[in-house]
């Protein structure tokens, strides 16, 4: 069965979404096909890049991405006050980063004409309508799927479909949640045996944390030659990851060290992998035991995720809650359904 996009995501309920594409008929267009025998393999750095590019637009963090041969998770933050922070002239800008847009609206950012009060009344109606798609999921996700599959079908000059239907969609209502989704997304590839360990794991947020982690070391100890040439090509503006810290209580970061939380997929993946895996648990992180997780159930959870839960993660209490605020009867979680006190 399936739902309206208003009842799957509410920033009422979590600004958090794990969210999942499909490619049509979850054919390898990202891999190697197998029929045609054609490597398509360097797609998956386009999305990858893609979704960076449209996090620098919209008010909408990455925490949490990774690419694979069919398919693509990302786990989201979205950012309504940043949004709504933003001057009329800032969206616009935005904006005119995915569209060319109205007359009066290129008018408006090159201020070479005067605007009569019918163009300002306009330009009011639109810089509403542009601010509430920039902190829009659904938005994000049709932005990066429609350019992919743009330059996909481009490439082999052909039409169609590249995508399926819709993205699915859950939302992550407590840390618990924020934490597995994360975690499962970047052990993707060490599950799918497409990668021994998240370090070697390409198209990963978790291997672009911890390339630019040896990065920054590695710039702490060299010295740049003076006759070093500053790279002058104009690249489009990409952001930056979803940062962590667990010190503070800023909204926009994910509540959790880095360090704590890599060293976390290290041990997950490590079970992932161990064909028996004895008494390992008694080494579970510390992470784990703070947000009063069992270590058997977090691992086991890697790989049924989206079917353990439905269109919503969490704990049962804060999924009634989510149940009653979205008007729901029940949603499945934890590999039961959880019904609504109301119903």
């Amino acid at each position: 069965m399936t739902y309206p996009r208003s009842t799957l995501i509410s920033l009422e309920s979590t600004p958090w979404y794990h969210c999942v594409c499909r490619c049509v008929r979850r054919a390898f267009l990202c891999g190697k096909d197998k029929q045609s025998g054609m490597d398509f393999d360097h797609r998956r750095g386009w999305i990858a890049e893609r979704i960076m590019e449209l996090s620098a637009i919209f008010s909408i963090d990455v925490a949490a991405y990774a690419v694979m041969s069919n398919h693509y998770h990302i786990v989201l933050r979205v950012d309504e006050d940043r949004a709504l922070a933003l001057s009329d002239r800032e969206v616009f800008t935005r904006w005119k980063r995915l569209f060319k847009g109205p007359d009066v609206v290129r008018r408006y950012l090159s201020e070479t004409e005067d605007l009569s009060a019918s163009d300002q009344l306009r330009l009011d109606e639109l810089a509403g309508l542009y601010r509430s798609r920039l902190y829009d999921v659904s938005w994000f996700m049709r932005m990066l799927n429609e350019s992919i599959a743009r330059k996909a079908n481009q490439e082999e000059g052909i039409s169609g479909r590249f995508w399926e239907g819709r993205f699915k969609s859950q939302a992550l209502l407590d840390e618990k949640a924020i934490l597995a989704a994360m975690a499962y997304v970047d052990l993707n590839p060490v599950r799918a045996g497409m990668a021994e360990t998240p370090e070697t794991s390409d198209f990963t947020s978790i291997k672009e944390r911890l390339d630019a982690l040896k990065a920054k070391d590695a710039d702490a100890c060299s010295v740049t030659p003076r006759d070093a040439s500053p790279n002058t090509q104009q690249e489009k503006p990409r952001a930056s990851l979803a940062p962590f810290d667990d010190l503070t209580d800023m909204a926009f970061a994910i509540p959790f060290g880095f360090h704590e939380y890599a060293e976390l997929v290290d041990w997950t993946g490590r079970q992932l992998t161990r064909k028996k895996r004895g008494n390992i648990y008694r080494k579970a992180p510390p992470l784990l035991k703070r947000l009063g997780l069992d270590a058997t159930v977090f691992v086991s959870s890697m790989d049924t995720l989206l079917e353990q839960f439905g269109t919503a993660v969490g704990d049962p209490e804060v999924l009634r809650m989510h149940c009653k605020l979205r008007g729901l009867r029940c949603m499945r979680g934890a590999g039961s359904e959880v019904f609504c006190d109301a119903a």
